[in-house]
């Protein structure tokens, strides 16, 4: 491996995102970066993950990078087209979705994410953000949830300004007692490294990117992040992942060339 190559930080997040999947998982895929990794792993590691899009498409098989969820792609070669209700109720619900891609604009220390408003008060916040989507169902349903996002101070509250999607909401047992079934967040993903949820529900550091310290986590960090006993270091970005990343699923650089 050439030892000059560079990467970005997104490229960073989607390859490491993209190793968390196994062969086999069944993937409740979000649009960008999310949907990158998910085709990455496909493409790799995992060609048996089966692909679900919130607009109904079961199995996708996109021969190139879907637009959105509704992407005219998806539908051709997968293995079955329903409505949106089936897809949250009868599939989500159920139990039947091993994985679900998640992210936000905060995420506390708990793994709550927020994706509604920024300051003040819901009738009059500083900043209105689009809101839940399908992220509220998906953090409470799905059998486990990874979440991507960058590692700075303003994502990374003690206590989200609102709470969107649930994680482990007020710490150990919180889920249980809201009746949650999915194990909430499991790995959360930035451009620093890994947190993962200690047995009361609290993110961890517990990896670190090539490169990447204890320090830059904590400076980025809005509440007095605990690190792990034995840190682990996540494996270098190969030439063959950005290869494919860059090449064969986002080549004119419609999510890669927005950082």
């Amino acid at each position: 491996m050439d030892a000059t190559f560079t990467y970005s930080s997104a490229e960073l997040m989607i390859i490491n995102a993209a190793r968390l999947l196994c062969d086999g998982d069944v993937v409740f895929v979000g649009v960008g970066q999310p949907n990158l990794a998910c085709n990455l792993a496909k493409r790799t590691h995992a060609p048996n993950l089966v692909m679900i899009y919130e607009a109904g498409v079961i199995g996708a098989e996109p021969a190139r990078l879907p637009l959105s969820i509704g992407d005219p792609t998806l539908v051709s070669g997968s293995l079955s087209v329903v409505s949106m209700y089936d897809i949250f109720a009868l599939y989500l619900q159920r139990g039947n979705v091993d994985v679900g891609f998640m992210g936000g604009a905060q995420i506390d220390r708990y793994g709550n994410l927020n994706a509604t408003i920024i300051g003040g008060d819901y009738t009059q916040p500083k900043v209105r953000l689009p809101g839940s989507g399908g992220s509220q169902e998906i953090a409470a349903w799905a059998n486990r949830c990874y979440i991507m996002t960058p590692h700075q101070k303003r994502r990374f509250p003690e206590k989200v300004d609102f709470l969107t999607s649930a994680g482990f909401l007020d710490g150990e047992g919180g889920r249980q007692r809201a009746g949650l079934r999915g194990s909430g967040p499991v790995t959360v993903l930035t451009d620093i490294g890994l947190l993962e949820p200690d047995e009361r529900g609290e993110l961890v550091l517990t990896a670190l990117h090539p490169g990447k310290t204890v320090g830059m986590a904590r400076e980025n960090t809005g509440w007095d992040l605990k690190v792990a006993s034995q840190l682990r270091t996540t494996e270098p970005v190969t030439e063959k992942e950005l290869r494919i990343l860059r090449q064969e699923l986002d080549p004119t650089g419609i999510y890669l060339g927005s950082e």
